[in-house]
């Protein structure tokens, strides 16, 4: 009797090793929860007195989504060299460059702390076990060795980073001495996902655009961009990634990268995205010459982006062009073409759904006019209209 228990003891525990080796090799699945648009940095756009060789950067992000396990993408996409980072922590975000330094951890990549980024490449730390709560503001701390001249930026972080020489760890405070408001080399944020049948993922939604949705007229370090308004009216249950550009086309010319260009990477390429919005063409139309061909190629950049979306199998909806009548960029021609191109954007039953930004942001007694009470300068919204931007995306999303 005492063999044969010992023997099914022994069957018993060969069966649980082996269940706990197959779940451990399982694939983890991850979805984004905050990302942002790589560009490449001008002189103009970097520190004044440093490179960031051998600085401290600290970097304050707001995401969506909240999960127990988190990773981190960093870029090199556009810089001119390599760059050499000696580590990285993150932790929860206080009140200016203050940490809550109980809550730092340091990634690793493949197991090691330093990592070198190739130029023209991206790399993805392992993952970490953190309890990032939904919403919350996060602090990333990169500490670099050498770095290129010109790095890969986002331009309008609308958050400022801080600078100080040398390395720092999470308990030392950090003096900095130079402000900025940019994004260095953080790309992405992803939270790990539950697996099984029984688990669903979250809905993750990247939203291309220009300065709107970049947040130009936004308050700097309150975080009040649409797009944060609609993660918060959503109440971090969706993953919202603001993948927009200030000064940023469609089809040519503009600042950065055209969306047509950057739509892959920056959008399809996004962890667990299943749903993209399009908001962008004011530029575009802004800035031509020709509007009437202008609107035809916004439109068929459109069709591209359905067409790849769909066949990712993603929902991608259209939101129509605001008005930007008083600005720079308005004439009876120009008008004439963001009204044929929101028209294709209701009507043509292309894209999944229409988020009807230019009917919520008009002013009714003059449609080709944003709201007086709502505009920064007759082309960008204020703070108090991307607060009301957000609120009718988050509850419109709820409805699709």
């Amino acid at each position: 009797m005492m063999k044969r228990t010992g023997t099914l003891l022994i069957i018993f525990l060969a069966t649980f090793v082996l269940a706990a080796k197959t779940t451990s090799q399982r694939p983890q699945s991850f979805v984004a929860t905050w990302a942002t648009a790589m560009e490449p940095t001008g002189q103009g756009d970097m520190p004044r007195t440093t490179n960031l060789t051998d600085c401290s950067l600290r970097e304050i992000v707001h995401v969506s989504l909240g999960g127990e396990q988190v990773r981190l993408r960093f870029s090199n996409i556009f810089g001119s060299e390599a760059v050499d980072i000696k580590s990285v922590f993150i932790a929860d975000a206080r009140d200016s460059s203050d940490i809550e330094a109980s809550t730092a951890r340091y990634l690793t990549f493949k197991g090691q702390r330093g990592v070198r980024i190739e130029r023209g490449q991206a790399v993805v730390s392992d993952v970490l076990r953190y309890h990032l709560r939904p919403l919350q503001r996060l602090s990333i701390t990169i500490c670099y060795g050498q770095a290129p001249q010109n790095a890969t930026s986002h331009r309008g972080s609308r958050t400022t980073s801080f600078i100080m020489p040398g390395g720092v760890k999470p308990k030392q405070p950090f003096v900095a001495t130079e402000r900025v408001d940019h994004w260095y080399n953080l790309a992405a944020i992803e939270v790990a996902v539950g697996e099984g049948e029984a688990a669903k993922k979250p809905e993750v939604v990247a939203i291309i655009g220009n300065s709107i949705t970049d947040g130009r007229g936004s308050t700097t370090n309150a975080q009040n961009r649409w797009t944060d308004r609609m993660a918060e009216q959503l109440q971090g249950t969706v993953g919202v990634l603001n993948l927009g550009i200030g000064g940023n086309c469609v089809v040519r010319g503009g600042l950065s990268q055209p969306a047509a260009e950057r739509f892959d990477r920056d959008v399809l390429e996004q962890e667990g995205v299943t749903r993209v919005i399009v908001f962008q063409g004011v530029n575009d139309i802004g800035g031509s010459n020709n509007v009437e061909q202008t609107a035809k190629e916004l439109i068929e950049a459109y069709e591209t982006f359905i067409r790849k979306a769909h066949e990712r199998g993603l929902k991608i909806y259209g939101a129509t062009i605001t008005p930007f009548g008083r600005s720079n960029y308005w004439s009876h021609f120009h008008e004439a073409a963001r009204t044929t191109v929101n028209e294709w954007i209701r009507k043509s039953g292309k894209f999944d759904g229409v988020l009807d930004f230019d009917l919520l942001m008009r002013d009714m007694n003059n449609p080709t006019q944003l709201r007086q009470e709502w505009q920064e300068d007759w082309l960008h919204p204020n703070a108090t209209s991307y607060h009301a931007m957000g609120e009718f995306a988050g509850q419109w999303l709820r409805r699709q």
